[in-house]
């Protein structure tokens, strides 16, 4: 197996109690997929065995970030709908004239499948030459059995071909599809009946849902919830963009991975987060690209020690960015993150948020995800926007360049 030592190093480990779980002068050795060893260069075991050597002349080292919220499988765009809200259309009128997801819906249908992995593809390269290592991917653009298995699909293929490490959500119940109008309870019926088939096919990680007063109800939601439970498929939502429904409470009842958005989140949704171990997921690209002035309750999520995430919840309607980077900037100047703070929140804590305890830090054991920085501390890397300082991306042992 190969083993590859990384000197002269920064190391922002994440882990143990120093912030940032810094090392001013540090080392690691890869072993294959994962750190066989991290820590002060001077404390390497004498007479250490290796196949390859990196001097990193000093540069900083972070965790591979992880986006844990997108919807990157789609066709078209909607840079129309954009225009229309800066007239002073909201994002509820849009999709209540038929805009919104459902136009997204119309054009995933129509794009075939190797033209929505090409286009996906693109989406992801552009993440990736941010230092991404690890992605969740819904589905939610389809909202018919066929389409959202083709969506899936992608994504897992994606997985395959595309240099990430990818994790698909089923995200049937994101809207309610032209055809089973006027019939919403029967269109959650069939999104809870097509979720064993998707899951047989080997399509499905987690399951997710849309709980808002354009979205779906609670108790609709509960059903579809209900479902994944029986079928063992753990369960995220999002919850609370624009109203608050007490859907995260509902999600933290199945123990949900995350809650996502959170920008009308209540006291009780905290309460509930906090005792059940959810990870409150931020996107503040959408709150930006939506001009949303309601803020997530950031100080009380830190105060109940509800752990953070961040994302880019790319999609074409609400947040089209591609820079994964530019979430650090956001998260801190919007929500008022602390830089440190928003670094965990696409590493360490967006791995929770995907129910993976093997990434996210620069620890023993854990994968050998990393990213290798063009600055001096980690802080830069919120500092700056419109700047890439990644010099090397390692995933899984294996290095590439942006």
């Amino acid at each position: 197996m190969r083993r590859v030592l990384w000197k002269n190093a920064r190391l922002a480990t994440l882990a143990g109690r120093e912030p940032w779980g810094w090392v001013e002068q540090g080392a690691l050795l890869t072993e294959g997929l994962t750190i066989a060893w991290v820590g002060p260069q001077a404390g390497l075991p004498a007479g250490l065995q290796f196949d390859e050597e990196h001097d990193l002349e000093g540069a900083v080292v972070t965790p591979g970030l992880i986006d844990c919220h997108t919807h990157l499988v789609y066709g078209g765009q909607r840079a129309r709908e954009f225009e229309l809200r800066l007239q002073g259309a909201s994002y509820e009128e849009i999709a209540r004239a038929g805009g919104g997801i459902r136009s997204s819906v119309a054009a995933t249908r129509e794009t075939d499948e190797e033209l929505l992995f090409q286009l996906a593809a693109a989406r992801l390269q552009s993440l990736k030459a941010e230092g991404l290592t690890t992605v969740e991917i819904k589905s939610g653009y389809g909202l018919s059995l066929e389409a959202e298995a083709k969506s899936l699909r992608v994504a897992r293929r994606l997985g395959r071909e595309a240099g990430v490490d990818v994790l698909a959500s089923y995200l049937g119940a994101h809207a309610v599809p032209p055809e089973f109008q006027g019939r919403q309870d029967e269109y959650v019926e069939a999104v809870c009946a097509w979720m064993p088939q998707l899951q047989a096919q080997g399509l499905v990680d987690a399951v997710d849902a849309f709980c808002e007063g354009i979205g779906f109800t609670p108790e609709q939601t509960r059903r579809v919830f209900e479902t994944a439970r029986r079928l063992g498929l753990p369960v995220k939502l999002h919850a609370e963009q624009l109203s608050d429904q007490g859907g995260t409470q509902l999600a933290c009842e199945f123990k949900a991975l995350s809650c996502d958005h959170l920008e009308h989140l209540s006291p009780a949704g905290v309460l509930a987060m906090a005792q059940s171990g959810a990870v409150a997921v931020l996107l503040p690209g959408a709150y930006y690209f939506l001009r949303d002035t309601h803020l997530p309750p950031i100080q009380a999520l830190r105060e109940a020690g509800v752990p953070m995430a961040v994302s880019t919840d790319h999609n074409p309607g609400t947040s089209p960015t591609l820079s994964i980077l530019l979430m650090l900037n956001m998260a801190c100047t919007l929500f008022r993150l602390t830089p440190e703070e928003a670094l965990r929140g696409l590493t360490v804590n967006a791995a929770k948020a995907l129910g993976l305890a093997d990434r996210g830090q620069l620890a023993l054991g854990q994968r050998a995800d990393f990213c290798v920085w063009d600055v001096s501390h980690p802080n830069e890397l919120s500092y700056y926007f419109g700047r890439n300082p990644l010099l090397l991306r390692v995933r899984g042992g294996i290095e590439s360049r942006p």
